[in-house]
Order: structure tokens, then C-alpha cells, then sequence
């Protein structure tokens, strides 16, 4: 199938998967290197005109490969933690221009709606933050102690939950709290079932919720936000239709006639997650959970 079809037909959110099918060229950095548990990627559009090519902002996207994280051992797990959070902290301190302490403020961001198991990992990993923002003035001593970043978060729900969209509430959270920057955790779509629940990415460009099937919603940016945003998500399904056309293309079917596409179409309605969805979000949004916990708060805080 050629490569309007490739593009028409199939939605991810992992840099690793939508730069495979373009070659890069002027205007992009890649690098890979390996750590215990896998690899990390790391691509870098740096140009308008290489953003124009890959429809996707300026910025840097960080995957990091691990392997089935449900499956994780307990030591897995806290290495995988550990990746995470030395991503995150180079990420805010490059942002921000602050260290990484009692001088910088953050506010995360759990984007999803709980009541969906796959979509749920944003706000599940919320309920297990360490937030430390309200001892800065009440206790401050006690967080002098613990020379730790001022932690704050937010829920904010989805559209059909509040009425409003996550990116109001978010704003509004920024103007009162005023943050040096926003750490937004979302499940994203993969191109490719190994994926799911498999990688982790991070990037610098913020995040638009929803856009991962389709419902595209006011973004959660620097220019939108007046403050860096960091994406830190982990895949939890892929389009229906993405699986119809990796099938056909492995079927060598190069043709997409009017039947097919119609199927296709019909597709983009639907997705898929792995049988052990409700596994894979509890275990995920504790990674990820301890992974912030470990870079804002400190690991002497983890239990």
C-alpha cells in the first residue's frame, strides 16, 4: 500500500513508530542509546519546515523501550522508575533553567477519564503523587528538610465529565498556583500491539488531549499554558483501523478499493486494548507515579 494510504489509515502517538515510515533528514536529530532495560531513542525536530514533514511540533520525544511493565519484576520496576525520572529531570531543568529543588514548582497533570479503564492511567497515577506544594508556607521548615520540588496536581476529568475542557481547568490551575512547569501524564495510541504498555515516551512539546483516537481538544502547550509542558505518556490501545491495514499490508492487499475502504473507515470508531487492561493500568500509573515521586520528591521518600 502506498504511503497516503499508510498515513490515512493509521494513528500513533510514539515518535519511534510515526518517523519509521519517513526518513529523516534536514532538520531532525536521532540518537539511541541502552540502558538496563531496553533502549531510549531520542528524536529532535528542530526546524518548522521538518515539523511541516512529520506534522508534529518542534521539540524533543524521548521513548523509552522496557518491555511488558504488568510483567515487571519489583526490581524492573524501580530501574524502569529510575530511567524515567532522570529523563524528566533533564527535561524540566533544560525548560525551566531551574535545578531540580526546593525552587522549582510543578504541577502534574493526570489527563483521562478514571471511569475508562485504558484512558485511566493519568488520574490513577495522580492519586499516587506526593505532593509537597502546601508545606512550602505552611510547613516550611519540614520542607526545607526534605529539599524537595513543590509538588502540586490535578485531575481535571474530561469534557463530558466537568463541561469544561481539561485545558480551561489546567489554565485556571496556572494562574493561581503559578508553576514553573506542568508534567501532563496521558495514555497514548500505538501503531503496533508490542507497544502497549511496553514503551514510555516523554517530550517537550505538550500534548493534546484526546488526540490519540481522534478527539482532538484544546492542547496543553507552552504558547496555550505560558509555561514549559512536559508529555509523559505510556500507549494502552490502537485504532481498529490501524489493524485492518498492517493485516492487509501483510497480506501484500496494496489495493484499498471501495470495500476496504470502508472497513477502514468504519475502524477509526474502535480500539483495542490488551485483555489485561485493568493490570496494566493499575501497574503503569504506579510506575509512573514513582518515577515523578522519584525525580521531584526524592527516592528517600519511596517506600
Amino acid at each position: 500500500m502506498g504511503k497516503k494510504g499508510e498515513m490515512e489509515y493509521t494513528r500513533t502517538d510514539l515518535a519511534c513508530e510515526w518517523s519509521g515510515s519517513r526518513p529523516l533528514s534536514e532538520g531532525t536529530e536521532s540518537l539511541e542509546r541502552a540502558w538496563s532495560g531496553g533502549k531510549v531513542q531520542t528524536l529532535t525536530i528542530t526546524s518548522e519546515d521538518a515539523a511541516r514533514r512529520f506534522g508534529r511540533p518542534r521539540g524533543q520525544y524521548v521513548t523509552v523501550n522496557c518491555g511488558k511493565i504488568w510483567e515487571m519484576s519489583s526490581e524492573g520496576r524501580c530501574t524502569l522508575e529510575e530511567e524515567i525520572a532522570g529523563v524528566l529531570c533533564e527535561m524540566l531543568r533544560r525548560e525551566t533553567g531551574k535545578a531540580i529543588g526546593g525552587g522549582l514548582s510543578v504541577l502534574v497533570v493526570g489527563l483521562g477519564n478514571r471511569e475508562i479503564t485504558a484512558d485511566a492511567i493519568g488520574p490513577a497515577a495522580v492519586d499516587e503523587l506526593l505532593v509537597t506544594r502546601h508545606l512550602k508556607d505552611r510547613e516550611p521548615d519540614i520542607f526545607a528538610r526534605m529539599d524537595c520540588c513543590a509538588v502540586s496536581a490535578l485531575a481535571p476529568g474530561v469534557l463530558g465529565q466537568t463541561g469544561m475542557e481539561a485545558a480551561e481547568v489546567v489554565a485556571g490551575a496556572v494562574r493561581r498556583s503559578r508553576p514553573d512547569a506542568i508534567v501532563a501524564i496521558d495514555a497514548l495510541a500505538a501503531r503496533s500491539c508490542d507497544r502497549l504498555a511496553c514503551t514510555v515516551q516523554l517530550s517537550d512539546t505538550g500534548i493534546a488531549p484526546g488526540s490519540g483516537i481522534g478527539n482532538d481538544r484544546c492542547a496543553l502547550t507552552r504558547e496555550s499554558m505560558g509555561i514549559p509542558v512536559i508529555a509523559l505518556g505510556i500507549p494502552t490501545v490502537v485504532d481498529s483501523s490501524t489493524l485492518v491495514y498492517d493485516a492487509l499490508a501483510r497480506a501484500e492487499i496494496e489495493r484499498v478499493d471501495e470495500r476496504l475502504q470502508r472497513i477502514l473507515e468504519n475502524g477509526r470508531r474502535f480500539y483495542v486494548s490488551p485483555k489485561e487492561a485493568d493490570v496494566i493500568t493499575r501497574r503503569t500509573a504506579t510506575v509512573l507515579a514513582r518515577a515523578i515521586n522519584r525525580a521531584l520528591v526524592g527516592p528517600a521518600t519511596l517506600s
